[in-house]
């Protein structure tokens, strides 16, 4: 390689466009003699790599697209089951790492691949349901405890050296949340099932999603409890003046089948504890809430107010308002409005995983997909929910 020296002096009688061109030229020679010698060794480099360092590098590269990125073992072995019935796949995947356990319930089944049952979750919570605000656990027995204690701890006044009596004790209650099975059983035909193109994971969560969310639904308002969640409308209800632990306080409108102004409603709103007020939820059907939001106060103000951002939901008096479909329609005597602390007022215990059993054979030439959970639910928190009667006494 030429010094700058020798370059300046084998330059000095040519043309400033001259010295330009001679210039790049040397550059050039220079970076590929560099470039060779890179490739070289790469070369070099790479022929020494084995075939785990190559799939790990691959492994680690961003995806491109989409369609590049690297299936999720689990979901490619579950996909060949649900379409072809060949369970050698999850039969053969590894317990451990974040993928879920393939090995076959005892009553039968495979565990949803994890992006599925995120799936089916996600359409659970956003259901207009009692549990997107209640209190959701999740357990891995048949049945799940709790224990309440709904009774102050006693005590009293005394002067230094004046006798101590003996002060109240606090009651406790247990109460146990059932897990019953909930299930759904969607079908296909084989012919579709064969077809590529279908896309068997998206069409199986959203069916079996909208099967679960309207069942826990219906069931967390209604439920009578048997082989089901327990609803919080189905436990006894007691004027509030008169509440006892293991019942529902209620106020009334004062009207048959009707509401005369806002009055009931703040009366429904204060019949609830402070310490619950906080976090409290109205929730009603949409022909009840249309009549609630035209209600006003004495100053001719509207009581109900929409939410101001995308996505907030309507408020009452401050409060959030969820509707609630399974509600019911105000009718004389009915309980059509609830009002309460509901993350305290009502769990919802469940399983965390989806089983999957697929059955060719039930309805040739369709394919059955018998899909369950195990989920209950019931109030834990009796002084938490108020309910408006649309009633005189």
């Amino acid at each position: 390689m030429n010094t700058p020296e020798t370059k300046a002096r084998g330059r000095e009688d040519l043309s400033p466009a001259e010295d330009v061109k001679s210039a790049v030229a040397d550059f050039v020679q220079e970076f590929m003699t560099f470039k060779a010698g890179i490739d070289a060794r790469l070369q070099q480099q790479d022929e020494r790599m084995t075939n785990f360092d190559r799939k790990s590098l691959m492994s680690a590269r961003p995806a491109l697209t989409a369609s590049a990125a690297v299936e999720v073992p689990h979901q490619k072995a579950f996909a060949a089951y649900l379409r072809t019935g060949d369970d050698e796949g999850l039969r053969d995947l590894p317990m451990e790492g974040k993928a879920m356990s393939a090995s076959v319930a005892a009553d039968g089944g495979y565990l949803v691949d994890p992006a599925t049952s995120d799936t089916i979750k996600s359409a659970l919570n956003a259901t207009a349901s009692l549990r997107s605000i209640a209190s959701v656990v999740q357990v891995d027995a048949t049945a799940y405890e709790l224990l309440i204690d709904h009774t102050d701890l006693g005590a009293g006044w005394a002067g230094e050296v004046a006798t101590r009596s003996e002060t109240a004790s606090p009651q406790i209650d247990r109460i146990t949340i059932a897990l019953n099975e909930l299930s759904a059983m969607p079908k296909v035909s084989q012919r579709l099932l064969d077809d590529s193109a279908f896309d068997i994971e998206g069409w199986l969560a959203s069916r079996i999603s909208d099967k679960f969310a309207r069942s826990e639904a219906a069931a967390f308002v209604n439920g009578d409890g048997s082989d089901k969640p327990r609803g919080f409308l189905t436990y006894p209800t007691i004027a509030n003046t008169s509440w006892a632990w293991g019942s529902l306080g209620f106020v009334t409108t004062g009207v048959a089948g009707g509401i005369d102004g806002g009055d009931s409603i703040i009366e429904l709103v204060y019949a609830l504890g402070a310490e619950y007020r906080a976090n409290a939820t109205f929730v009603m059907n949409s022909k009840t809430a249309g009549m609630v939001r035209k209600l006003k106060d004495a100053d001719g103000r509207f009581l109900w107010s929409d939410g101001l951002a995308a996505g907030e939901p309507a408020r009452l008096m401050g409060y959030r308002v969820l509707v609630a479909e399974d509600m019911p329609d105000v009718t004389n005597n009915a309980m059509a409005i609830a009002f309460g602390d509901f993350g305290n007022g009502y769990t919802v215990a469940e399983r965390p995983d989806v089983r999957v059993l697929r059955d060719p054979f039930s309805a040739k030439p369709h394919v059955l997909f018998y899909a369950t959970k195990r989920v209950g639910g019931a109030v834990s928190d009796y002084k938490a929910i108020k309910l408006l009667k649309f009633g005189t006494a």
